[in-house]
């Protein structure tokens, strides 16, 4: 049965980076890599181009800006650790072929999707390192599609660190397990 890593932290906080030397270092020096970015425009390219550099010839790289399970499938059959970066940038790709005029089939299918996500990496006997950007520590955003993504980011964050057998939180490269510090009820 696979196992959870959940890393999480704001823009820019080191949340990937540490994952990617947690990732190598569970892996033995090697990992897969599910990438769910799409390139639309300049800034996304050079993001995209960042993270490669970081990465050698130690990673195999696979395409998922949607069905991400499968991938997971697939590396799980090859792949001790991988390394799924990043779960927000899938929201957002998810939120923006929804059906947004349906409120409760839009977080319905959300869960749904999420539950995909977990259900293959348990499924397999790796190690699957999830990064994704805890987005709801700011004011409440103005307009209704960024409090829709808001929204459904969190939740899909609570879903996957309820089944995590890590909670890290990143703070200016610096990561914390939060799950040791978890209060139970």
């Amino acid at each position: 049965m696979g196992k959870i890593i959940l890393v999480t932290g704001g823009a820019r906080s080191g949340k990937s980076s540490f994952a990617e030397k947690l990732a190598l270092k569970l892996g033995d020096g090697r990992a897969a890599y599910i990438a769910t970015a799409q390139i639309f425009d300049d800034e996304m390219a050079y993001r995209i181009k960042l993270h490669r550099q970081r990465r050698a010839d130690n990673w195999t790289t696979f395409e998922a800006p949607f069905e991400a399970e499968e991938k997971l499938c697939e590396a799980g059959k090859s792949f001790s650790t991988i390394l799924f970066d990043c779960v927000t940038i899938y929201v957002s790709n998810f939120l923006c072929a929804a059906d947004l005029d349906d409120e409760d089939k839009l977080y319905k299918n959300l869960r749904e999707l999420i539950q995909k996500l977990i259900d293959a990496a348990l499924s397999s006997d790796a190690v699957t390192i999830f990064v994704t950007n805890e987005v709801g520590g700011g004011i409440v955003p103005e307009n209704k599609l960024a409090r829709r993504f808001r929204d459904l980011a969190g939740l899909a964050n609570q879903m996957l660190a309820a089944h995590a057998d890590k909670v890290f939180l990143t703070v200016a490269g610096i990561a914390v397990d939060i799950r040791k510090l978890e209060e139970t009820l």
